[in-house]
């Protein structure tokens, strides 16, 4: 007797799940990156960094898809910016990245210099390298 099986149960299972949302737009596969909600009571589309979780009422928009975003005669679209996106670097954090590389490009004389005020302050230090540590055994 041949066994019937579903099409699911036949297939290979897999571990790998996929946790990327895909745009809302027919036919377009690519990842999102924002989520469209319209207020109509207001009559404004408010275009925001993508929703924790996918909500019914709301669509899951790729880059491009957000960039051409145009909504209906008379309507408004707020588009708000993502707070939580990384800053670009400052002045002042790219100086101070210059001045630690640097401080880890100087030959190990003048190292050894700057760090003999640390070491007189902790009489158990013997040498340092980068920032590792030789502490002298507390039995001699």
């Amino acid at each position: 007797m041949a066994s019937r099986r579903s099409p699911l149960k036949s297939a290979v299972p897999s571990n790998v799940v996929t946790s990327v949302r895909r745009c809302s737009r027919t036919a377009c596969g690519r990842p999102a990156v924002a989520t469209l909600t319209y207020v109509y009571a207001d009559s404004t589309a408010v275009l925001g960094p993508l929703a924790t979780y996918a909500e019914p009422h709301c669509y899951d928009l790729c880059a491009e898809h957000g960039e051409r975003l145009t909504a209906p005669r008379g309507w408004e679209v707020v588009r708000l910016t993502d707070v939580s996106a990384p800053a670009r670097p400052s002045g002042d954090d790219l100086e101070a990245l210059a001045n630690a590389v640097r401080e880890a490009a100087r030959p190990q004389g003048r190292a050894a210099e700057a760090g003999g005020a640390r070491r007189a302050a902790d009489p158990m230090e013997v040498a340092r390298r980068g920032h590792l540590r030789v502490l002298r055994s507390p039995d001699t």
